[in-house]
């Protein structure tokens, strides 16, 4: 008989049971009891670590996944040779003695990694600190005051980089431009970033104004003093409100006394002295008319250009025995866009293209727009048979100490018209004397060229308004705008306008490049002053590689 035939019928109950017991060959046998782990799955990957073997975890002092944390299998003692680069990671050491504005900008020219923890902050009442958003907007606030006053785009950055740093926000990215501020702060990878951004649209020179707003991030940037968000906000308030430091009368005044002082230095007398500072204040006032009817920028000083050229004309139709050149240059000096120039041309050598870009355009606008003004009213003057000479340029006799106070008087007149502090207004002005020495000195004593002897005093001028700046925590631009008011192009550019409106176009055109390229000068000769002035400061980070890292940004790789 069969296996199956042997075999006896089994009840429902029995077939159920015997089914139940059926396994496969990959089932534990009965009598080994592995214990559960849990509820969670068993299998494992061949990177799990074994049971039994325990190995300590470091804390971790930030939510997993960010990117400032260190990894959970990190040691001090046994780094991984992954995370450290060739040359090593530079111990950045950030003297709290030193101006804020090198302590900053030496933290926004690091990674973000590599910046170092803030100082404990004691500046709010609340422990958890103020709303993000209130010290973003407070930041940006500071921002606009100090774009709009003719800072550089670098130095904001920096002021607003020390705002939120000072209220614990250290993982934040500024970014200026133009006409546009924004700033950007992520506690980390894994948190949402918060992002403000605030436009400039109006602009105005109150360097009075921009030094409270330097002294309020001095104030907020200190660690001894603690100043609350409200606080902030209120001094932020009384900094806007605050009036201009000198009345409307004053500064015709101031405008008139610049172009009489101009005149003096390219060879006027005291009626050339007189004419200059009639026709400036009358274009003044004109330019004051046109901005209460909402007038553009460029319609104002294509305004005020004319009544200079206008009573330097009348002066020749009338016989009058006066340079005419001297009057209408004296004019131009109180027009030409200097502050502009010298802070579009610092942008573009510190890395902000666009910035630059934008300010340059801006002094194109304004000097086409006083080309326009001087140039129509030289046409009517050659249509009515003035005689206006080019060449009087060349006949210019060095007269050293009317020259050098001249030169001294224009800066101070520079200085008010600027709505600088008192307390600055005599230093500015030996700063423009000093400036005007040299370049005599250079030009008419030694022979060299007006281009290198202008770019050797702006130098000394940057040098000098630098080392002022951080000797009193203030901005630089009250100490070095003003002492380049007697080097400005006035000369240069008033012949090449009279040689165009003459027919005489090659003239024009060469005398207009050696007004452009004494432009430039004045401009790279500052910021070199500024740059040179460093090596005199200590500054941190100095004898680490993470000291000048943006000056990598401008070698094409």
């Amino acid at each position: 008989m069969t296996y199956g035939e042997d075999r006896k019928p089994q009840s429902d109950e029995a077939k159920g049971v015997f089914d139940s017991e059926i396994t496969s060959e990959f089932a534990l046998p009965d009598g080994l009891a592995v214990p559960k782990a849990g509820v969670e799955s068993e299998t494992t990957s061949e990177f799990a670590m074994p049971d039994g073997l325990d190995v300590p975890q470091a804390p971790v002092a930030e939510p997993e996944g960010s990117a400032f944390s260190p990894p959970r299998t990190y040691s001090s003692k046994h780094a991984p040779p992954a995370f450290t680069p060739p040359s090593g990671i530079p111990v950045v050491s950030l003297t709290k003695d030193l101006p804020w504005q090198d302590r900053m900008r030496t933290m926004l020219r690091m990674p973000v990694a590599e910046r170092p923890a803030p100082e404990p902050a004691h500046k709010t009442e609340e422990e958890e600190g103020p709303a993000v958003p209130r010290v973003l907007d407070l930041t940006l606030r500071i921002g606009e005051l100090l774009l709009a006053g003719g800072e550089g785009a670098e130095d904001v950055e920096a002021a607003m980089f020390a705002v939120c740093r000072s209220y614990g926000l250290d993982r934040c990215e500024p970014n200026v431009t133009f006409t546009l501020l924004a700033i950007s702060y992520q506690p980390s990878l894994v948190d949402d970033p918060v992002t403000a951004s605030r436009t400039v649209r109006r602009r105005g020179t109150d360097y009075t104004r921009l030094a409270a707003v330097y002294q309020l991030v001095d104030d907020l940037s200190d660690p001894e003093t603690a100043i609350s968000l409200e606080e902030a906000y209120r001094r932020l308030a009384e900094i806007r409100r605050n009036r201009h430091p000198y009345p409307g009368w004053a500064l015709t005044g101031a405008s008139g006394l610049l172009a009489g002082a101009a005149s003096v230095l390219v060879g006027g007398d005291l009626l050339v002295f007189v004419a200059a500072a009639l026709g400036a204040m009358l274009g003044d006032r004109l330019a004051w008319l046109c901005a209460g009817r909402g007038l553009p920028e460029f319609y104002q000083f294509t305004a005020a250009a004319m009544p200079p050229a206008a009573i330097g004309i009348a002066l020749t139709l009338a016989d009058v025995d006066v340079k005419a050149s001297a009057v209408i240059t004296g004019g131009l000096f109180a027009l030409l866009p200097g502050r502009a120039l010298v802070a579009g041309v610092q942008d573009g050598l510190t890395g902000f293209y666009i910035t630059a870009s934008a300010r340059l355009l801006e002094v194109m606008y304004f000097f086409v727009g006083i080309v326009a003004g001087v140039l129509v009213m030289l046409y009517v003057g050659v249509q009515l048979g003035a005689h206006l000479n080019p060449d009087e340029a060349l006949t210019t006799t060095p007269r050293p100490l009317w020259q050098i106070g001249a030169s001294m008087l224009l800066s101070l007149a520079f200085a008010v018209l600027l709505q600088q502090e008192r307390s600055t207004v005599l230093a500015v002005t030996l700063n423009g004397g000093v400036a005007w020495s040299v370049y005599g000195a250079m030009h008419s004593a030694g022979e060299i060229s007006p281009v290198a002897s202008t770019a050797v005093a702006a130098g000394l001028v940057g040098l000098f308004g630098q080392l002022l700046s951080r000797y009193r925590f203030a901005s630089a631009l009250p100490y070095t705008t003003a002492a380049i008011g007697p080097l400005l192009p006035g000369s240069a550019s008033y012949f090449g306008l009279l040689s165009i409106a003459q027919n005489d176009i090659d003239g024009g055109l060469v005398s207009l490049s050696k007004a452009a390229a004494l432009a430039m000068a004045i401009a790279i000769g500052v910021n070199l002053g500024s740059e040179i002035s460093r090596l005199f400061l200590r500054l941190p980070g100095a004898e680490s590689s993470a000291g000048r890292r943006a000056a990598k940004r401008t070698r094409g790789f």
